[in-house]
């Protein structure tokens, strides 16, 4: 499944759970980026926002980050993602504790869940493609042989390299991006810490980080200036362009660019586009 260089990941920046409509998706499509990427939410089933996308655009493939393992029957989703066709990429994932047991689950051995949901599919018949949330080695190994790679999702480019090193050659690896397209210093951060102080109190995130050699002190207060700078790309269009591509450099096969800015009444076109001209 070929994904492009670089998508968009839209979901919770601008409106969780909405989708940008017709001619916005025909129009990254357009611009483009290759794959369409959005949260499937922690409900049962393939929303029909991705329905809704494959009908808007071409060629673009449209992937879910993610549909969570734990709401969910693997023989329904089998089926729905078969009737989705071949531009749908089915992306799974443990999530998250809290996310989890607020509604009623246990997070136990969510490693061993994946892998029982990924049996589920297999044995459904027609296996959707699809690919793994992954962080740690442990489900980055699943992902690499299981389905077609990793999506990690609040990484820094040292784990893209770690990542692919990890993986091998071979699976995809496809990192979410977080950007802020603005050169100040202090208001790229304050956005910033709006999108990272969120993940840092969630015990994967903060774990995968910490593996990776960042201090506790690091992650206080919605992160350092120095674990922001590293989690999230900020600057100019052209800086935050060469971010984007040293996660390429780095091993990745694909990277889904997820916008910050100030509002999230309306989806970030103008950013988008800008974006585009800088990276296609």
């Amino acid at each position: 499944m070929e994904l492009g260089r670089f998508g968009i990941w839209w979901s919770g920046t601008w409106q969780a759970g909405a989708t940008p409509g017709d001619q916005v998706a025909a129009e990254m499509e357009q611009l483009g980026y290759g794959t369409l990427w959005a949260s499937a939410g922690f409900e049962r089933g393939i929303p029909r926002r991705f329905g809704d996308l494959l009908e808007w655009t071409e060629r673009a493939v449209v992937a879910t980050g993610i549909l969570s393992v734990w709401p969910n029957d693997p023989t329904e989703v089998a089926a729905e993602a078969a009737s989705l066709g071949r531009r749908f990429l089915l992306g799974v994932g443990a999530s998250h504790a809290p996310i989890v047991e607020r509604a009623g689950e246990r997070y136990l051995r969510p490693r061993h869940k994946v892998a029982e949901f990924l049996d589920g599919l297999d044995a459904a018949g027609a296996s959707p493609q699809r690919i793994l949330a992954a962080l740690g080695d442990r489900m980055l190994r699943l992902a690499g042989g299981r389905s077609l790679g990793a999506h990690p999702y609040f990484v820094p480019v040292e784990h893209t390299a770690h990542a692919r090193q990890v993986l091998g050659e071979g699976p995809l690896l496809a990192p979410e991006v977080a950007v802020v397209l603005s050169d100040v210093a202090a208001d790229a951060r304050a956005l910033a810490r709006g999108y990272t102080s969120g993940y840092l109190g969630l015990a994967n995130y903060a774990g995968n980080l910490r593996a990776l050699g960042w201090s506790a002190d690091d992650l206080q207060s919605g992160g350092s200036d120095r674990l922001v700078d590293a989690v999230v790309a900020w600057g100019t269009v052209g800086r935050v362009a060469e971010r984007l591509r040293e996660h390429l450099a780095a091993g990745a096969d694909h990277v889904c660019i997820q916008v910050i800015r100030d509002t999230r009444d309306s989806f970030p076109l103008a950013e988008y586009r800008e974006l585009a001209a800088a990276l296609f």
